[in-house]
């Protein structure tokens, strides 16, 4: 399955943010470390050397990986037709019979990494709370069974302004 190319503004300007650090700062840092240990003679055991030069590999794949991304990536900005559904960039509040609760804002596959409270548009559990609106019954299915969730509150960033 391919990825959805949807992101929010938010998370297209991370990506954009991560892409000029890198170029901008982290990767002449890392190239000008990789000429000063190159001068130091004997390239095959000099740790200094491996370890940026190695370091440097990274910072270009995911410089490419970005550039490339952010060219196919459709940034999906609030609406106010969204509102009192549940689509994109929604923060929505969820509870079960048990009385868990949980909150979360459905967003880019690009988006959820390093976050807990981001899940992908792609996830079964986003999948199932697509266009829900409050006091809905959400059934959502798992390794472990299905299970049933209803939904409390949904809001989106921009209604908080």
């Amino acid at each position: 399955m391919s990825k959805t190319e949807l992101v929010t503004r938010e998370g297209y300007e991370a990506l954009q943010q991560e892409l000029n650090h890198l170029w901008r700062e982290k990767r002449p840092d890392t190239t000008a470390k990789v000429a000063w240990a190159a001068s130091l003679g004997d390239r095959s055991e000099n740790a200094d050397y491996q370890y940026n030069k190695k370091l440097l590999r990274e910072i270009d794949r995911r410089v490419r990986y970005l550039r490339k991304r952010l060219e196919v990536i459709k940034v999906v900005d609030y609406s106010a037709e969204q509102n009192g559904r549940v689509f994109f960039g929604a923060w929505v509040e969820i509870e079960n019979d048990e009385g868990e609760q949980l909150t979360f804002r459905i967003v880019g596959p690009d988006e959820i990494y390093g976050r807990n409270d981001y899940i992908s548009i792609d996830s079964p559990m986003a999948r199932a709370l697509i266009r829900k609106q409050v006091d809905d019954d959400v059934q959502v299915s798992t390794p472990t069974g299905i299970k049933e969730w209803w939904i409390n509150k949904i809001w989106y960033p921009q209604q908080q302004g």
